[in-house]
């Protein structure tokens, strides 16, 4: 009867111990993701303010950089405040609500960047194949129905995700080798079959970000042919999807690696699997801003204006 109570009963708090193999040297990893959290807070902030405030900058395209820099500035709240408490003062519990309500916002908000990339796709595939179409084409009525379909899926499979985690038993421990709760290091320590977890979890990798992936691919190879049919006449758009390339790029690759990592047997030690993990969702929160902020010619000269007009670091003339 002991043992049966024992084997029934489930973890409700749990430990974050990321990093814990580093002992004494553990607390300095407070100091680079404090700076990288402070430079996403700052810049993404910037960003938003700069948009919001000219009016120069409310095109439908820099409207969705703004929307951007908005989910790259709630992505760190939900993880990076407790990671460097826990870093500093090894505050390191967790209860298993709070666990997946930050598993859903991590996820929620990375899938939501995938999409987010996909309609500056389409918007650039609206601005230079169809540019006569291009302001009846992205007003609010009009592009509204390429955005209910992809934010219901993304919300239905994330809920889905979490539901599942949040039914599975703990009852061998409550210790998560990790510095945030995310999805497959909280299902990796439960008891119990948790083949349906994994299959879920691919199947949002695949229908999220995969076909997110592949609709952006396609309108980028259509966008290309366009512009090289026309000559010249667009070398500024492609320099704007060169950008969009490479933050999707980036984004992807990093995505992909932390995903595959558990679900495939490596020689990676567990402090370099979550230092990629926590770079795959904090990194592109520092970069994006300069990816499409300072990049961009128009933010770039309307920053500086403001920098200029507020008397910090005057321009010279």
């Amino acid at each position: 009867m002991m043992n049966l109570t024992v084997q029934n009963t489930s973890f409700k708090d749990f430990r974050l111990t990321g990093f814990f193999s580093l002992g004494e040297w553990r607390p300095l990893l407070f100091i680079p993701f404090f700076f990288m959290f402070l430079l996403a807070i700052t810049a993404n902030s910037i960003l938003i303010y700069l948009i919001k405030t000219q009016k120069s900058l409310h095109s439908p395209m820099y409207v969705l950089i703004g929307v951007m820099a908005v989910l790259d500035l709630i992505l760190p709240i939900f993880f990076v405040p407790n990671m460097l408490l826990s870093f500093l003062f090894n505050w390191s519990g967790i209860s298993l609500p709070g666990c997946l309500i930050q598993m859903f916002g991590l996820h929620f908000i990375g899938t939501f960047q995938s999409t987010l990339l996909f309609w500056m796709a389409l918007d650039r595939y609206f601005a230079i194949c169809k540019p006569l179409y291009y302001h009846k084409s992205m007003e609010i009525l009009n592009f509204l129905k390429f955005v209910f379909a992809p934010v219901i899926r993304n919300g239905l499979l994330t809920v889905t995700m979490v539901s599942l985690a949040g039914r599975l038993s703990f009852c061998a421990t409550n210790v998560i080798d990790h510095s945030f709760c995310e999805h497959m290091a909280l299902v990796q320590i439960a008891c119990g079959d948790t083949s349906v977890n994994n299959i879920v979890g691919l199947l949002c990798a695949f229908l999220i970000t995969t076909v997110d992936f592949i609709l952006i691919t396609v309108s980028y190879v259509v966008i290309f042919f366009s512009v090289f049919r026309s000559g010249k006449a667009h070398l500024k758009a492609i320099n704007t999807c060169v950008t969009h390339i490479i933050a999707m790029t980036l984004s992807l690759i990093s995505a992909l690696t932390a995903f595959l990592l558990y679900r495939i047997r490596n020689n990676i030690s567990s402090s370099n699997r979550i230092f990629i993990s926590i770079m795959y969702l904090l990194f592109p929160s520092c970069l994006h801003p300069l990816i499409y902020g300072w990049r961009t010619k128009e933010i770039r000269q309307t920053f500086l204006k403001f920098i200029n007009s507020a008397n910090v670091f005057p321009l010279k003339k």
